[in-house]
């Protein structure tokens, strides 16, 4: 099943450990498709910097990103409470990629050292470890295909490939310009079956993501996501950024892969 824009899901994964999963914004696969908004169709321009921002993130050999979420959680009378979550990524191409997600009830860390994927559980001091080569592009495909686990951020990867069309959008529009952390950033709204979602791309050379804001039309509360990216392109890494070393008294347990694998 192709991936279209799954920004979504990854950070509504991202947030699980701190909001009832059952109120978590669908992914953007698995909304139906609806008419597109006959005041507000498809703006080619607007396409085309998404292509743009894919064609450079694809370009970037070395960096690291860093995001703090704010998602909704929606009570049965309709207040709406706040959660946070947060995740830092070291990556180098093109195989090696160190994520921590961190949250209230759960903090998590993955490392990839092109040659041994890693998930450790620091609270229960738990991890597991299966070997796997390839690039990231292949890891990230691999950990959601074959184990049912996704990255956050992990559109920074597929975006600018073809496992990210940007044909199945039902309306997109520019809407201007903003500051965000004082950058100047070019503002586009697009509309994809029950997603509402916005990006801020860097102006200028680097046509880097820098917010989004993603609402679920499918519930009438309508919660929203809402995410910043902090950049560095030019990172120094030691040598054991991406290798794991079992802590003291860990234990080892069995990566299960998902059904029918």
């Amino acid at each position: 099943m192709p991936r279209t824009f799954t920004l979504a899901a990854a950070l509504a994964l991202l947030l699980a450990a701190a909001v009832s999963e059952a109120q978590q914004p669908q992914p953007a696969s698995a909304a139906p498709a609806t008419p597109a908004a006959a005041a507000n169709p498809v703006d080619a321009d607007a396409v085309r910097a998404l292509k743009a921002m894919g064609t450079y993130l694809q370009s970037l050999k070395r960096f690291t990103v860093n995001t703090d979420l704010v998602g909704e959680r929606v009570l049965a009378d309709g207040q709406k409470l706040q959660h946070m979550a947060s995740a830092r990524m070291s990556v180098q191409r093109p195989d090696r990629i160190r994520v921590v997600m961190e949250s209230a009830r759960m903090d998590r860390e993955l490392f990839y050292d092109g040659k041994t994927v890693t998930l450790f559980t620091p609270a229960q001091n738990m991890y597991s470890a299966v070997p796997f080569s390839g690039n990231l592009n292949a890891l990230v495909d691999a950990l959601e295909n074959h184990y049912g686990v996704q990255l956050p951020l992990q559109d920074l990867f597929l975006w600018g490939t073809p496992e990210a069309p940007e044909d199945k959008l039902d309306s997109a529009m520019n809407a201007g310009q903003d500051i965000i952390d004082g950058v100047v950033c070019d503002h586009y709204a697009f509309r994809q079956g029950m997603l509402d979602w916005q990006i801020w791309i860097q102006s200028g050379s680097r046509p880097l993501p820098r917010r989004l804001v993603i609402v679920n039309r499918a519930d009438d509360a309508r919660p929203q996501s809402a995410s910043t990216l902090d950049w560095n392109l030019s990172p120094s890494f030691a040598p054991t950024t991406f290798s794991f070393v079992p802590p003291k008294g860990s234990r080892k347990i069995e990566l299960v892969p998902v059904k029918g694998n």
